[in-house]
């Protein structure tokens, strides 16, 4: 998976990763649209900049 994280399990709607120098996993909720609470919190546990964050998703596209 992308920025070194992988998936350690999935549970209902939710992934829930593991990511290097995390110090909690990371949830990812499969939903139709994503909260930016819920994106900044999972950027800021990553260690995340958001200009990664969109180049991550340009990676994606």
């Amino acid at each position: 998976m992308a920025y070194g994280c992988r998936l350690k399990r999935k549970k209902g709607s939710h992934y829930v990763l593991i990511c290097p120098g995390a110090k909690r996993v990371v949830v990812i909720p499969e939903y139709d649209e994503i909260g930016v609470d819920i994106i900044k919190t999972n950027m800021k546990t990553v260690g995340i900049s958001r200009e990664e964050y969109f180049n991550l998703l340009d990676l994606n596209e």
